[in-house]
């Protein structure tokens, strides 16, 4: 049994006696989903570094990097800067006036059953695009991984995931989940930093030689296989005009707002701050993730460039698979073993925090407070609902990554970062911060902008077959299937879109109800006043 299959047994096995433990201490609602409200700042921080820096991150951009230089780059740059969203706008005042998910913020002053209908409807939607790139994650991994033992697929190793996933979740609930992001964080900043020291290390740890290699990269074209000599450090591999057919900088600017906005978007972050026991902490566990995450991503680009000089992009066998192959050739195969087995964890530790904010949303907010009106008299009724949901999460994602598992990690992620961003963010921003916002505008901003995300998507290139940037391929597509929106990323529109049908909803409607509790909320959401009361029972 080879030292990569050892270590994925032994993280296996840690994280499922973890799992026993919490099970353990999960006994009624509050601790199911929010770990008791008893996780402190630096435990918070780390825990939602670890469901940030998802396989997106690690496979993902260290791979856009090392076949498209400073492309790639850009996509750590816009994972980055978007917590100072989350900072600014979203971590207090939704740990003081929520409860377990999103829509206890909306609720709070607006009409509760559809404001929670779609909120968990958008909840499920996001999760499910941002768990499907996950498990594809794992499956190319494995795959590459366990290439030599014929009864190990990918569609194996992703059922694997799920299934794991779903154990931790039915079995462990939020606290089985943090301290799994909690290790996974850990090992992962551990391999990254040593990886990036690794690389430096090939150029005698001179900054100067290893950006001027970087910057006259000699490798071989895959498309024209001929020898070619590229800078790097310049734009335009991925979002040229070449590789885009002319749209490459409106491109980079959609996913740039996408990642910008749907950090505060996305479900299984936003649950993290029900974890902690006051807003205070909220903030010092923000303040702590930024630090990891940041120092994360600037690894990143020693990660991506140290694969793209010293493997070279023509020789790196996926573009998910660039920093296991980088581990392998300058740590040799128990350095590869340890970076394969991180990121195996950093998969389970994501997928395990997307399948508990669906599962949140859909048991707390759709069967409590839409079908029972929140008159729910059985206070396990919640765990149990949401104990069954992720079974189907679980399954429904399984059987999408099967299908969609050629797709590259981090464009998926995109996607769902747009979703977040369209419909989520706009009613979450536009509830704290405008008097007049109403239930009717929440109710169209969320599917407004629900629905013109994902139509956008299937009209753009990367559904209809024009994704690559081999512009003879798309020149014949175009005579079949030219795309409806020339976007890969559809953010810069359907955003807007979003907030637009919120403030339209609101202006045709008004609720005077909803008004009369604005100062209240604002009193509530920036003190924290009544905060402790109300999430106590």
């Amino acid at each position: 049994m080879t030292p990569a299959i050892w270590m994925f047994l032994a993280f296996v096995a840690a994280t499922l006696g973890i799992t026993i433990w919490a099970a353990k201490r999960n006994t009624g609602a509050s601790a199911y989903f929010a770990a008791g409200r008893s996780i402190t700042g630096w435990q918070n921080g780390l825990a939602v570094a670890g469901d940030y820096m998802s396989a997106a991150s690690f496979l993902g951009i260290s791979g856009m990097i090392a076949l498209y230089g400073f492309d790639g780059f850009m996509y750590s740059v816009g994972w980055l800067v978007a917590y100072l969203t989350v900072l600014l706008i979203v971590a207090e005042p939704l740990r003081n006036a929520g409860k377990y998910t999103m829509a206890d913020l909306l609720a709070y002053r607006l009409t509760p059953r559809p404001v929670r209908a779609m909120a968990s409807l958008s909840t499920i939607t996001v999760s499910t695009f941002y768990m499907v790139a996950q498990m594809i994650g794992a499956g190319a991994l494995v795959k590459l991984l366990l290439s030599n033992i014929p009864w190990i697929s990918t569609n194996a190793a992703i059922i694997g995931v799920g299934v794991l996933m779903v154990v931790y979740v039915v079995f462990g609930g939020m606290l089985a989940t943090t301290w799994v992001q909690i290790i996974k964080a850990i090992l992962l900043m551990t391999g990254t930093i040593f990886l990036s020291v690794l690389v430096m290390k090939q150029f005698d740890f001179n900054f100067e030689r290893f950006f001027s290699a970087i910057s006259q990269l000699t490798y071989v074209d895959p498309k024209t296989k001929l020898e070619v000599t590229r800078n790097f450090l310049e734009p335009g591999l991925k979002f040229g005009d070449a590789a885009t057919a002319g749209y490459g900088k409106w491109d980079l600017v959609s996913l740039g707002i996408a990642l910008l906005f749907g950090t505060a978007g996305l479900p299984h972050i936003l649950v993290r701050f029900y974890t902690v026991p006051d807003a205070k902490t909220a903030r010092v566990s923000v303040v702590w993730a930024m630090i990891i995450i940041g120092t994360f991503y600037i690894l990143t680009t020693f990660l991506g460039f140290g694969a793209a000089t010293l493997i070279k992009p023509d020789h790196i066998t996926t573009d998910n698979m660039a920093a296991p192959q980088l581990a392998e050739t300058l740590g040799g195969p128990l350095f590869f073993a340890f970076i394969s087995a991180v990121a195996f964890a950093t998969i389970l530790a994501v997928v395990a925090g997307l399948t508990i904010s669906a599962s949140a949303s859909f048991a707390h907010d759709f069967y409590s407070n839409v079908l029972h009106h929140g008159k729910e008299t059985d206070p396990n009724s919640e765990v149990r609902v949401a104990r069954i949901t992720a079974f189907i999460v679980g399954a429904v994602s399984i059987v999408l990554a099967i299908k969609l598992q050629t797709v590259n990690v981090a464009f998926l992620v995109g996607l769902a970062f747009a979703v977040a961003a369209s419909a989520n963010l706009p009613v979450i921003v536009l509830s704290i911060f405008w008097k007049r916002f109403s239930t009717t505008g929440a109710v169209a901003g969320l599917a407004v902008g629900l629905l013109a995300s994902i139509l956008l998507i299937l009209v753009s290139p990367s559904i209809m077959g024009i994704d690559a940037p081999d512009v003879v391929a798309a020149k014949r597509h175009l005579i079949q299937m030219k795309p409806l929106f020339p976007l890969n990323n559809p953010g810069i529109l359907s955003i807007p879109i979003g907030f637009l049908a919120a403030i339209i909803g609101s202006l045709l409607r008004p609720e005077p109800e909803a008004e009369a509790k604005f100062e209240e909320l604002q009193v509530r959401s920036q003190t924290g006043l009544g905060a402790e009361k109300a999430v106590a029972h």
